[in-house]
């Protein structure tokens, strides 16, 4: 049963057939769609629902879809939904990401992420996706896609692959698939693999848990894949990736959080370039520069490999005109 707040808002719907459904997903066409499948009897559905209705206050062009998982069960069966309560998210009829469980926090930064990257009409056209993956898979010179992150493998195969890669001491970066629906299906057409984990040195697929095995068994994985360096080393050579190195929560596509998304604005604004890094994305560097560099939060701004500062300091350079002139190293 609807709530006297939720009769009122015309994003947040209910599709009882399939028809339904499909035709909600036509009517929203690129604008973010959020599908809770759900079930009556499962009182953590009953809580999400509220998450859905408060989220669909502040996201006004988002479609909130609630759809009873068994009532329509070819919509479920034709997406895999074997637990309740699961969100798929859609743009344009197609699927970018899920998130399995009642886990708000989770539902709320997908929200925001995915609503803020809707292109409005006659914005600028959304890269390459190809052009993304191959940005991706060069991101270290060894990446591992994964299920969840080294520090917290989400399968067996993932947690296995990790524990073969710090035996023999490889430095590699990760990237956890779950976190992204569209490169974790679009991955498997690009590299002709069709299952995860996959492993990629230099841009090129090694391939999987049981080949990396082999390697490892053979001797051959040590003259495969680079051998770590110390966190001193790496955090040097991160820092100067780019001229203007930012390190942030989230990337220039989608900050994770607001401070992020402030000094993203400021920058983008001064018209010079920029490299970011993702410390959600790596533990290990998220928490080694914090001591690296002698300061304790993030963003972190460096510019030629010299710490600039966080956001405070960026709006300090941005009031006085000084901004464009550090970041290009004149001052």
């Amino acid at each position: 049963m609807y709530s006297q707040r939720e009769e009122k808002m015309a994003n947040l719907v209910e599709a009882t057939s399939e028809k339904q459904f499909e035709e909600f997903l036509t009517k929203a066409g690129k604008c973010l769609t959020v599908v809770h499948f759900h079930a009556a009897w499962a009182p953590q559905c009953g809580q999400m629902n509220e998450v859905m209705a408060e989220l669909a206050i502040e996201h006004t062009g988002t479609t909130f879809l609630k759809l009873e998982a068994e009532a329509v069960p070819e919509v479920s069966e034709k997406y895999e939904i074997s637990s309740v309560p699961t969100f798929l998210f859609f743009k344009a009829g197609e699927k970018v990401d899920r998130l399995d469980g009642a886990h708000a926090a989770e539902l709320t930064k997908k929200v925001q992420r995915l609503a803020v990257n809707a292109r409005p009409a006659g914005a600028a056209e959304v890269p390459d996706l190809n052009e993304r993956l191959k940005k991706l898979i060069n991101a270290a010179p060894c990446m591992l896609f994964m299920k969840g992150s080294p520090q917290e493998p989400r399968c067996g195969f993932s947690r296995q692959i990790v524990g073969l890669l710090k035996e023999h001491n490889i430095q590699f970066s990760s990237f956890d698939i779950l976190s992204d629906e569209v490169v974790r299906q679009k991955l498997k057409t690009f590299s002709n693999w069709p299952t995860f984990p996959q492993l990629y040195v230099n841009g090129d697929l090694v391939g999987g848990l049981d080949i990396v095995k082999e390697l490892a068994a053979s001797g051959e994985l040590e003259n495969t894949c680079p051998k770590a360096v110390s966190l001193e080393q790496r955090l040097k050579t991160v820092i100067k990736q780019s001229p203007v190195m930012l390190f942030m929560k989230g990337n220039k596509e989608a900050a994770r959080c607001g401070f992020s998304k402030q000094i993203l604005e400021i920058l983008n604004g001064s018209g010079v370039d920029y490299g970011t890094f993702d410390i959600l994305q790596d533990e290990e560097v998220r928490q080694g520069l914090k001591t690296y560099s002698n300061w304790p939060t993030y963003p972190q701004l460096y510019v030629k490999g010299e710490l600039i500062g966080g956001l405070d300091i960026v709006k300090e350079l941005k009031e006085s005109g000084e901004l464009v002139s550090v970041l290009k190293g004149e001052s």
